[in-house]
């Protein structure tokens, strides 16, 4: 008897394990979906593994083997790297096994029973040619015999009526296809830069490396990493190999996408969130069937289905977009290095502001460092810091400077172009009324709700919960609202009345929330029809436009007052990547940084390009509070409607927990509650990762069994502790 053991749909630890299911079509393969009787439900599974047993099995067994329902696919979904990935990650992400490997899919091919149905388009095929026929059909069937086949939009669009006599006749007969992606064709630029001296030795000892080896390329901003992407990945395909380049955002995806398409033309895949499920599935396809050489993605394409993967580049290894904030919470680093090991290739994890825990391994020789100290054009922008306290005792604006408004002035007089850095979106932060000092909070959350002006809306920028201002305050009834902090949405409203003939485009969450936004605006901005581009974190990093000589970073500090142990790291990226978005062509840059507190060590560091300072400046606080690199956490959040059962779980699982010195036990604390539902928090702190590991996988399993406890969310790698 021939049994598959499956994984069922609901990704919940109830249920992580397989399920034995009969299958008598020897079709059932390992790695395909299939329907299966649960309960009184039919549901998707996803087969882990086939067995032949005896007859006598069903014997053994309490219950009656079921048979499969169904076989949906007709060939496996994963090859055998993925489904050894799915559960090392099941095991070190403590989640259920079928959520690793839905997490791997696009939409239209995951595990679930509401999966959306793949789009197919009808094809004009050449069957046959035909006698007494007419001249023109006689001549659209030679051109069919050799096209083969044809779009049939696009066939009865040209050769209307004709062609549909010769579907009548039967010389050519419709098929429906799945659809494909259309690959646009493009000149290809051989190579276009001479390589600098930074770039060759990156190269080289790059090249030089062993085969599976991590190598963190710590270049500064502007020291031409791109190039060096796209000189490797070139050695790596011509060695008939693929090559994953992986960026954090989509904001970063269009310019990279032109140099790569540039360089490589239509082997290029393009796979990221702000695609559609077909869109995506089509991409897939492109990978798994081989047609592409090259991937360029966010964080989810490190799933795609790669067979001869020869090279890993991860850009902007620092960025927290590369964490996944849901179940499974995986690193994207974490992943890259397990599929480097397993197709023996190179791991290029490349920054201007490396993570520490990137550079201390790289410090300790566990990565490889390669460095570009020098800028392509020779020379760093020039960076002056603006003090607000004082500026604001002066009688100056405190949305900005009058160095910074100088500053604007002289480059819009020599049209050049003006990057606006404000990483807080909407008008104002807090609406707040002047008679009894309401503030507006989320109903959902404990978090006060933001004020958009162009929509006149509040919005809640945690769980999305929107509603108009209202006219009376709700407490006292008066009418006597004011603005408090300040937004993109205000700065912009500021800049086009300090300079009414600048031509501006916001650039945050809100302007690029409609398809291929983020392209637009920025192809806009290259073709200087905006002399400013003002917006949040996503115009800071990884943008190269030529005339931007000036960077404006207002509330340069703001990070520095978040509760998480990363806000000085943080802050040092932010405003490190910003400077490198100015003076990267011909002309010089400048930048401008305002700030209540310029004498803290991530901006000083950071106005004077200083990484290795801020690295051990950093280093040393991180080791006396026991914070990463130096220590790893385990988080356990408890969450409930009720506050009483999140707090009490909370507090009956630290009682419960063995008591160890080789680890600190830190809460239950408090989190914001947050769609209505209030958070307690647990964090282990200790040296040995796989003990925290264990630790928290034993609660988990104990935790989940009883229905009427919180849920609990495990992170093995919390990077924001807020």
């Amino acid at each position: 008897m021939r049994i598959a053991h499956v994984y069922i749909e609901h990704p919940v630890m109830e249920l992580d394990r397989t399920f034995t299911y009969r299958c008598h079509d020897t079709n059932v393969q390992r790695g395909v979906r299939v329907q299966v009787p649960f309960g009184t439900q039919m549901l998707t599974g996803f087969v882990d593994h086939i067995e032949e047993v005896d007859d006598t099995y069903q014997n053994t067994l309490e219950y009656d083997i079921k048979d499969i329902h169904e076989i949906i696919d007709e060939e496996p979904l994963i090859n055998e790297e993925l489904f050894a990935l799915g559960h090392w990650m099941s095991k070190t992400c403590i989640a259920p096994a079928i959520s690793c490997f839905q997490v791997m899919l696009p939409a239209k091919l995951k595990p679930r029973s509401n999966r959306k149905a793949i789009v197919q388009e009808a094809w004009v095929c050449f069957v046959r040619y035909q006698e007494d026929v007419t001249k023109r059909q006689q001549e659209v069937l030679d051109e069919m015999a050799q096209r083969q086949q044809m779009l049939r939009k696009d066939f009865l669009k040209k050769y209307k009526s004709v062609g549909k006599k010769l579907i009548e006749y039967g010389c050519l007969e419709i098929i429906m296809k799945e659809k494909q992606a259309l690959q646009q064709s493009i000149d290809i630029i051989e190579n276009p830069f001479s390589l600098s001296k930074d770039q060759e030795d990156a190269i080289q000892k790059i090249q030089e490396g062993n085969k599976h080896e991590v190598f963190l390329l710590h270049g500064v901003t502007g020291s031409g990493k791109t190039e060096v992407f796209l000189q490797l990945a070139k050695q790596t395909i011509q060695q008939g190999k693929q090559v994953l380049l992986l960026v954090p955002e989509i904001s970063l995806t269009p310019q990279i996408v032109k140099r790569v398409k540039e360089r490589f033309g239509t082997a290029v895949a393009i796979y990221h969130s702000a695609l559609n499920d077909q869109e995506k599935y089509e991409q897939y396809q492109l990978v798994k069937h081989r047609d592409v050489s090259i991937v360029v993605g966010t964080r989810s394409a490190i799933f795609m289905p790669f067979d001869q993967l020869g090279l890993i580049i991860l850009d902007e290894e620092h960025d927290q977009s590369y964490k996944q904030d849901a179940s499974p919470r995986y690193h994207c680093r974490d992943i890259a290095i397990f599929r480097g090991q397993y197709h023996q290739c190179k791991v290029v994890l490349a920054s201007a502001t490396p993570s520490l825990e990137s550079y201390a391994r790289a410090y300790k020789g566990v990565y490889q460092l390669v460095s570009m100290e020098h800028r392509i054009n020779g020379h760093f922008p020039a960076v002056h810091l603006v003090e607000m306290k004082k500026a604001m005792k002066h009688g100056e604006h405190y949305l900005l400077s009058n160095t910074l408004l100088s500053a604007i002035y002289e480059r819009l007089q020599r049209h050049e172009q003006i990057i606006l850095l404000l990483n807080r979106r909407g008008y104002t932060p807090v609406l707040r009324c002047m008679e009894c000092g309401y503030v507006t909070m989320c109903p959902q959350c404990d978090i006060a709700m933001s004020y958009h002006k162009t929509d006149n809306l509040l919005k809640c920028h945690t769980c999305g919960e929107s509603k108009q201002q209202p006219i009376h305050c709700p407490s006292c009834t008066k009418q006597r609202w004011t603005h408090l902090g300040l937004g993109t949405q205000k700065l912009e409203e500021f800049v086009k009345v300090k300079f009414p003939t600048a031509r501006v485009l916001r650039m945050d969450a809100d302007t690029t929330a409609k398809k291929n936004a983020h392209q637009q605006i920025l192809h806009r901005f290259q073709q200087h029809e905006a002399d400013i581009l003002l917006g949040t974190q996503m115009i800071a990093k990884g943008l190269d436009f030529e005339k931007v000589t000036l960077v404006g970073i207002v509330n340069g500090d703001a990070l520095l007052n978040r509760s998480d142990y990363r806000c000085a790291e943080l802050t040092y990226d932010l405003l490190e990547q910003a400077c490198g978005r100015s003076g990267r062509g011909k002309y010089k840059g400048e930048v401008i940084i305002q700030a209540y507190d310029t004498t803290h060590y991530a901006i000083t560091c950071a106005a004077r390009h200083d990484y290795l300072s801020f690295f051990q400046q950093e280093m040393q606080y991180r080791h006396l509070a026991s914070y990463p690199p130096y220590a790893y956490l385990a988080s356990m959040v408890f969450i409930h409607k009720e506050d009483r059962i999140a707090m009490e779980d909370a507090f009956q699982v630290k009682e419960h927990l063995p008591v160890c010195d080789d680890y600190r036990i830190l809460g239950p604390s408090a989190l914001l509650k947050i769609k209505n539902e209030y958070r307690y928090r647990i964090l282990l702190k200790g040296k040995n990762q796989s003990q925290l590991n264990e630790v928290v996988r034993n609660v988990y399993k104990v935790h989940w069994k009883d229905k009427r406890k919180s849920r609990i969310e495990v992170d093995l790698q919390p990077i924001i502790l807020e």
